[in-house]
């Protein structure tokens, strides 16, 4: 029996993993007290987010110079009798209703009689409902208990009825009253009577409470508190300030539609809306449940019911999908999962108050994970900017076998930018990431062959797009996934598409270009990128791997009507490779001109390339290789070391 050998953990696994366990153990402790003090959080979370949404009309009282305390209290006061009278007339309404609903009873029961009869009569399901609720029935009914026999040993007496007893509670005084009335109001004002405290004093104290925050955050660092702490109060004033705009019109749309078609307390259910939209997702639906049901219980016939389901069916998309993105834009920076996830959170945590707070609290964590590096989870697992960039996209979707996806990303980019400043800002840095991934060993030759077969076909399925800058549709695709490439100079001119008359002779077969991949698989890939560009601009060029600059394979090579030869290399390249791999091709074909390309970034020795390659040209781009091309095709070079030398100049 061979023993097992258990590998020690280095020290590093061991403090990453205690590093892991505290992270835990620091999150349930977190999660405990926000539980188990939601009595306390819950006023202070109400406070802090009334404060964004005040701050504004403090400010403008200021600017027209009254003093801060007066603004404040002002402000407060006037935002509170709002909410005040809110709660009356919901009050109102309810006590109207409540009186209103035994009218319905006939109305109900009469629809539930019609529904019946369409549906067939008495069906299989009914019966079983009918017989559940017999058998309820029999279950509820109280036995007869006769009363025990004293003389007998606890038998009962036949014949004998018990005898009725009523408790009858001694009449409550004055006092007595007043607390039982009391009671119930207690808390509400209290919490209250904290929230409107806690608000006055974070609008007063606002600039002191902000360096406060910067001390315990890190003074040492004032740039990022400072961008941190902006950029959350402009995001959720923002988002307080129009949703409550937003969630108010569209409550006052509802109310008066509900009006309208002649739905009892229109004024309620119009409120309802309102605040039932803060609630993401499910608010609307929940709030236009209450008046469907009463325009069933109402109406003997269907007509309102069908009026006040397309009321909502209306408003809610055209509010949603027109009006809130044009209002709202990126504001919240959250994503649909985060949304969802953190609803279900703070519901769990703090109940129906919770669910109305999950949004702009779970956009504070967001906030403070793109200005906090050890929290940038948050913002990663929550935030709506995209998890990976557009190269690691690429590279991910190569990796996986997936060409479909990467060219509907690329499909995307195009509408904006050029197809060889996709192949350079995207494809290729894709690329780069995995030759990173093969120097240290962690790409086999299985996946690299995945890779290129991959970019082979997504290649092909790109075959169809022009290598030119798009006209006339402006910011079309996500702005932050354009900005996270790197920007090209929008003043470059468009390369041109030659024509075969525009051609130069030796250019103007099929494989007048001569594509080769230098050493692996992925230069191969970036060989067939730069063979499409020289195919969409109108010069005949095909594709051979890195085996044909092997000693045994490149005298096979078929090289019929070549005039240029490219060399392609991802990774860093050696100048002893390249010079031999020149050197062999000079010998092959000694009328060709010889172009290396070398698409790494941070190429230190890229003087020492180009002098010890000895080649007629040198790119670093593929829009640079593809220009190149297209001027030798075009006859503009009188010899190879014409068009060589500006390009060295301007890559030196």
């Amino acid at each position: 029996m061979i023993p097992t050998v258990i590998k020690p953990q280095s020290p590093d696994d061991v403090s990453a993993m205690v590093v892991a366990v505290g992270a835990a153990i620091l999150t349930m402790i977190i999660v405990a007290a926000l539980y188990l003090g939601r009595e306390i959080f819950v006023p202070v979370a109400l406070a802090i987010l009334l404060s964004f949404v005040l701050a504004a009309p403090v400010r403008l009282l200021q600017r027209l110079h009254a003093p801060r305390a007066l603004a404040v209290v002002g402000v407060v006061l006037f935002a509170f009798a709002i909410i005040f009278a809110l709660g009356s007339v919901i009050a109102t309404q309810l006590n109207g209703l409540a009186g209103d609903l035994p009218k319905y009873q006939a109305t109900i029961l009469s629809k539930i009689q019609s529904v019946r009869g369409v549906a067939g009569g008495s069906s299989t399901l009914e019966r079983a409902a009918g017989m559940l609720q017999d058998l309820g029935k029999e279950l509820d009914k109280p036995k007869a208990v006769a009363p025990a026999n004293p003389l007998t040993g606890g038998t009962p007496i036949s014949g004998v009825k018990p005898v009725p007893v009523e408790v009858l509670q001694p009449d409550p005084g004055a006092l007595e009253s007043l607390r039982s009335l009391i009671a119930p109001l207690v808390s509400p004002l209290a919490t209250t009577g904290i929230i409107v405290i806690f608000v006055i004093f974070i609008l007063i104290q606002r600039e002191d409470l902000r360096n406060r925050l910067i001390r315990l955050a890190g003074s040492h660092d004032l740039q990022r508190t400072t961008a941190a702490l902006d950029d959350a109060a402009a995001r959720l004033s923002r988002l307080f300030l129009n949703q409550l705009m937003l969630n108010t019109g569209f409550g006052v749309l509802i109310g008066t539609g509900l009006w309208l078609i002649g739905i009892p307390s229109a004024a309620l259910w119009g409120i309802l809306a309102a605040v039932l939209r803060f609630v993401p997702y499910i608010g609307s639906i929940i709030a236009a449940a209450f008046p469907l049901a009463l325009a069933v219980a109402v109406d003997p016939g269907w007509w309102m019911l069908v009026w006040t389901a397309a009321l909502f069916f209306i408003i809610e998309p055209l509010v949603g999908q027109v009006v809130e993105p044009l209002l709202y834009g990126r504001t919240t920076g959250l994503s649909p999962v985060a949304v969802v996830v953190s609803a279900t959170f703070w519901t769990a945590l703090w109940g129906p108050i919770g669910l109305v707070l999950a949004t702009p609290l779970t956009v504070c964590l967001v906030v403070l994970g793109r200005h906090v590096e050890r929290l940038s989870f948050l913002d990663i697992m929550f935030g709506d900017r995209p998890a990976l960039s557009p190269p690691e996209i690429f590279y991910q979707r190569m990796l996986a076998g997936d060409p479909t996806e990467a060219a509907e990303k690329a499909e995307q980019f195009l509408k904006e930018r050029s197809l060889a400043a996709y192949y350079d800002d995207v494809a290729l840095k894709g690329l780069q990431l995995a030759q990173s991934d093969l120097d240290r060993a962690a790409l086999d030759r299985t996946r690299l062959a995945r890779i290129r077969d991959t970019v082979v076909e997504f290649v092909d399925d790109l075959s169809d797009q022009e290598d030119g800058h798009p006209v006339g549709n402006e910011r079309t695709v996500d702005a932050e996934a354009v900005d996270a490439v790197e920007a090209v100079a929008n003043d470059q001119p468009d390369i041109p598409v030659l024509d075969a008359a525009a051609l130069a002779e030796q250019f103007r077969g099929e494989n007048a270009v001569l594509c080769i991949g230098g050493r692996t698989m992925l230069d191969e890939a970036g060989a067939i990128m730069l063979s499409q560009l020289c195919r969409a601009h109108g010069v005949g060029s095909r594709v051979e791997g890195p085996q044909a600059l092997s000693t045994a394979n490149i005298f096979g090579l078929d090289t019929s009507g070549v005039a240029l030869i490219c060399l392609s290399y991802i990774g860093l390249t050696s100048p002893a490779h390249l010079r031999y791999a020149v050197r062999r091709l000079r010998r092959k074909l000694p009328k060709a001109s010889i172009m290396v390309g070398c698409w790494a970034e941070g190429v230190t020795n890229i003087d020492e390339l180009r002098e010890t390659a000895k080649a007629d040209l040198f790119a670093t781009s593929l829009r640079e290789a593809a220009q190149i091309v297209v001027s030798m095709a075009q006859g503009q070079a009188g010899s190879a070391s014409s068009v060589a030398e500006p390009v060295l100049l301007a890559s030196a």
